[in-house]
C-alpha cells in the first residue's frame, strides 16, 4: 500500500483493504482500471471452489456484518435450508441512513466493481440467481454509477448467463428507494422492494433467511460486509481471522464526525485501536481550547459515553476464563464486545464527537427530531413517543421546560424500547434513555 499514491493520505496505523483504492491518485470507477489491478480475480478463484466451501470460508473467517448488528455473515448464509426449493434472493443494503455513517456511498463511487466483485461471490455461495442493490434515494449519481458498472461486468461476462463458463447464472439490479431510514431495516427493506410501503415485518416468523423477499430466502448484507468477501476468498477464512481481535476480525471502517480536528473515515483492524487513539492519534484530538465531553460510537441510535467515565469490562480468555478489568472510555477497544460490554454498541461505525462547547439537551434534541421524522408509523409506541420526546426537548431548549420534564422524557422512552416490531424503537429511545442517564442535569432548566 506504501507504493500507491493517495489524494487523501492515510493515517499509518489504518490496515485499508476495502479503502485500499479509495483516493486513490492514479484510480477511477471503471472495469478496465478494476481489471488491470486484479479486479474480478476472486471471483475466478471462487468458481472453482463449492458454493458450501465458500460459506465455510467466510464462516472462518468471522466475519461480523458492518452495518449495525454485527451478525456474523457466515452464520446468516448458513440459515438457508439445503432442502430450500424456491429460489434465492440476495439484497445489498446500500441505504446508509444512518446519522454519522458515511462509508458506503464512497465504496459505491471510487469502486464499485469491487462491491459487485463481493455480490456475484456471495450469490454462487448461497445459489441466488438474482440480486438487488437497495440504494438511498439521496444517492442518485451513486445509482447511475453502480448502474454503469453492473453494464461493464455484463459485457465482459462477469453478470449474466453463464458466467465465465462456470454454468452459473446471475443477474444484479439497482432499486432506488426513496430516502426513508426504515428502509435501512431489512425486513422493511424487502417490504419497500416489494412496492409496498416501507413495514418492518414481524420476526418470527419473517426471518429473511426463511420468509424474506416475494416470501423466498434472502440474504440481506450492507455494502461494505459484501465487500470482504471478495478478501476473504483472496486470503482465505483462516488468515482473514489472523486481522483483527478473536471474535472481532478483520478490518472494519469508522466515520468520525463532529468535534476532532481531523474528522473523516478511517480503515482499521477492529479492536486495533482504542477509542483515545482513534480521536487523539488519527483525528488529531480536541478542537484548541476545548476538551472531550460525550461521543456516540456507533451512529446516533447507539447508547452515548461521557469522556470521562469508567467502566468495568469482563473478557474471557482463550482457555475459557473470565477476568474483570476498568477502564475509560478512551481505553475502551473499537471493537463490537467491548463496546457492548460497555452499555453502547459498535452499530454502523458512525463515531459522533462531542466537546465541552456542546448542550447535551440540544444535541439529544436535533437527534429526536430526525427519529420522530423518520418513524414509518406502524407501532404505537413508536409513532406516538418519538414524537413526545421531540415535543419535550424542544420545549427545554426553548427554555420552556417544566420541572418534570426529564422524568417524563425518561418514562416515554421506557414505554418504547423493546415494545415494537423492529429495532426502530430501541434507535430512537436509546439516546433519550443515555443522554439522561449520563447528562441529566443539563435537561433541568429552571
Amino acid at each position: 500500500m506504501s507504493k500507491i499514491q493517495y489524494t487523501r493520505k492515510p493515517h499509518p496505523r489504518e490496515h485499508r483493504i476495502i479503502f485500499r483504492n479509495i483516493d486513490r491518485a492514479d484510480w477511477d470507477p471503471s472495469i478496465e482500471t478494476y481489471l488491470a489491478d486484479g479486479g474480478y480475480n476472486e471471483l475466478k478463484k471462487a468458481f472453482t471452489m463449492k458454493a458450501t466451501d465458500i460459506v465455510a470460508e467466510v464462516k472462518t473467517s468471522g466475519l461480523r456484518g458492518r452495518g449495525g448488528a454485527g451478525f456474523a455473515a457466515g452464520v446468516k448464509w448458513g440459515f438457508i435450508r439445503p432442502d430450500n426449493t424456491k429460489p434465492v434472493y440476495l439484497i445489498c443494503n446500500a441505504d446508509e441512513s444512518e446519522p454519522g455513517t458515511f462509508k458506503d456511498r464512497y465504496i459505491i463511487h471510487q469502486d464499485p466493481h469491487q462491491l459487485l466483485e463481493g455480490m456475484i461471490i456471495s450469490c454462487f455461495a448461497v445459489n441466488a440467481r438474482l440480486a438487488y442493490i437497495y440504494i438511498r434515494g439521496e444517492f442518485p449519481q451513486g445509482a447511475h454509477i453502480l448502474e454503469k458498472a453492473i453494464a461493464e461486468a455484463k459485457a465482459k461476462g462477469f453478470l449474466g448467463k453463464n458466467i465465465l463458463d462456470s454454468g452459473f447464472d446471475c443477474e444484479i439490479y439497482v432499486h432506488r428507494g426513496a430516502g426513508a431510514y426504515i428502509c435501512g431495516e431489512e425486513t422493511g427493506l424487502i417490504e419497500s422492494l416489494e412496492g409496498k410501503r416501507a413495514y418492518p415485518r414481524i420476526k418470527p416468523p419473517y426471518f429473511p433467511a426463511a420468509l424474506g423477499l416475494y416470501m423466498c430466502p434472502t440474504i440481506v448484507n450492507n455494502v461494505e460486509t459484501l465487500c470482504h468477501v471478495k478478501h476473504i476468498i483472496r486470503m482465505g477464512g483462516a488468515e482473514y481471522a489472523k486481522i483483527g481481535t478473536p471474535n472481532n476480525t478483520g478490518t472494519r471502517i469508522l466515520c468520525v464526525s463532529g468535534d476532532v480536528q481531523r474528522p473523516g473515515y478511517y480503515e482499521v483492524e477492529v479492536g486495533s485501536l482504542t477509542m483515545g487513539e482513534l480521536l487523539n492519534d488519527l483525528c488529531g484530538g480536541p478542537k484548541p481550547g476545548r476538551k472531550f465531553k460525550a461521543i456516540i460510537p456507533g451512529g446516533s441510535s447507539a447508547k452515548v459515553f461521557r469522556a470521562d467515565e469508567r467502566f468495568k469490562i469482563k473478557t474471557k480468555g482463550p482457555d475459557g476464563s473470565q477476568s474483570e478489568r476498568e477502564l475509560g472510555v478512551m481505553d475502551l477497544p473499537m471493537d463490537f464486545d467491548t463496546l457492548a460490554a460497555a452499555g453502547s454498541m459498535a452499530g454502523s461505525g458512525g463515531v459522533i464527537v462531542m466537546d465541552n462547547s456542546r448542550d447535551m439537551a440540544w444535541v439529544l434534541n436535533n437527534i429526536n427530531a430526525f427519529y420522530a421524522h423518520e418513524s414509518c408509523g406502524q407501532c404505537t409506541p413508536c409513532r406516538e413517543g418519538s414524537l413526545w420526546m421531540r415535543k419535550i426537548t424542544d420545549r427545554i431548549v426553548s427554555g420552556a421546560g417544566l420541572p418534570d420534564d426529564a422524568d417524563i422524557l425518561k418514562s416515554v422512552a421506557d414505554n418504547i424500547a423493546g415494545k415494537t416490531i423492529c429495532a426502530f424503537g430501541e434507535a430512537c429511545s436509546w439516546p433519550t434513555q443515555s443522554f439522561l442517564s449520563k447528562f441529566k442535569e443539563e435537561f433541568i432548566r429552571n
